[in-house]
C-alpha cells in the first residue's frame, strides 16, 4: 500500500474530482479488499483489484446520490451542491465537462481514456457488457466534445515507435 497508494489516489481523483473524496474512496476500497482473506500473487495484481474496487464504489456512490436527489425532490428540498472539483493536470473546463457526465459514463470514459483499459477490461471492471461500454464511451466522448468544442475519436490509439518507424494501431 505504501508503494501504490499515491497512484491509487491519483486514479481516484480522475473519477471523483477532489482529493479528500479520492482518498476516502481509495481507503474504502483498500479496507474492503484486504479485510477478508484476499490473496494476490503480486503487488500489481492487488493494485489492479483495488482499482476495480475504486471504480465500482464510485459508480455505487453515483447511484446513491441519484436516489438521494430523487428523495430530496420528493420532500420538496434540494441538497446543497458540492464545491466544484479540482483535478491536477486537467483544466477546469475539462473538469466541468467530466462532472456533467453521469457516473457510469464518466467511469467508462476515465477507464478507457485515462486508465487505458480495453473495452473488454472496462466491461469486466464495471460489470457491463462490452456493447454498453462502447455506447457509454461514445456518448461520453460526444458530450465532452460538445462541451469543449473539440472533436476526437472514441477509440484511443497506441503509437509504437521502433527503429525510426511509427506504427499506429487501435487499442
Amino acid at each position: 500500500m505504501r508503494e501504490r497508494y499515491p497512484r491509487l489516489v491519483a486514479y481516484a481523483l480522475h473519477l471523483v474530482g477532489e482529493r479528500a473524496a479520492a482518498e476516502d474512496l481509495v481507503q474504502e476500497a483498500l479496507v474492503s479488499t484486504f479485510a477478508g482473506r484476499a490473496r494476490f500473487s503480486s503487488a500489481a495484481e492487488a493494485e489492479s483489484y483495488v482499482r476495480r474496487s475504486v471504480a465500482s464504489r464510485y459508480i455505487d456512490q453515483g447511484r446513491r446520490r441519484t436516489a438521494e436527489g430523487a428523495a430530496w425532490r420528493r420532500v420538496g428540498s434540494e441538497p446543497v451542491r458540492d464545491v466544484e472539483p479540482v483535478v491536477p493536470g486537467l483544466t477546469s473546463e475539462v473538469e466541468r465537462a467530466l462532472a456533467a457526465l453521469s457516473p457510469r459514463v464518466r467511469a467508462c470514459v476515465v477507464l478507457r481514456h485515462m486508465d487505458d483499459l480495453s473495452v473488454r477490461e472496462t466491461a469486466r471492471v464495471l460489470k457491463l457488457s462490452e456493447g454498453a461500454v462502447k455506447r457509454y464511451v461514445s456518448d461520453g466522448v460526444a458530450a465532452l466534445n460538445a462541451a469543449l468544442g473539440t472533436t476526437s475519436s472514441t477509440e484511443p490509439h497506441v503509437v509504437v515507435e521502433t527503429s525510426g518507424r511509427t506504427v499506429r494501431r487501435g487499442a
